[in-house]
């Protein structure tokens, strides 16, 4: 059974595992047919990035995040949270949208 899952994501993508982890997560349940949004909050923003400088010994959070929208899965980020950190939607990876509570809530 197709279920719609809501992941919220918000650690910056490197220094720890977690935005990391919910983008495996993600992906998997996508491998099984489920339907997937993410929203992104706080430092997570940054996951949205394009040609963030990843490294040595990290994963592309674009690159995972562009698996996940190919697949169908809605990507936002916290317009808030972007204005707060100096980010546009213009400067997100294609297919990130900006996103807002009243998105969230829904």
């Amino acid at each position: 059974m197709t279920q719609e899952i809501l992941i919220v994501l918000n650690d910056a993508p490197y220094g720890t595992e977690k935005a990391y982890d919910g983008l495996r997560l993600a992906i998997a349940l996508q491998a099984r047919d489920d339907k997937v949004n993410i929203f992104l909050m706080a430092d997570a923003v940054f996951c949205g990035i394009p040609n963030p400088v990843t490294p040595q010994g990290y994963y592309n959070m674009g690159e995972m995040i562009g698996r996940v929208h190919a697949k169908g899965g809605r990507v936002a980020a916290c317009g808030s949270c972007m204005k707060a950190r100096g980010l546009s939607v213009e400067g997100l990876l294609k297919g990130v949208e900006q996103g807002s509570m009243a998105l969230l809530s829904e």
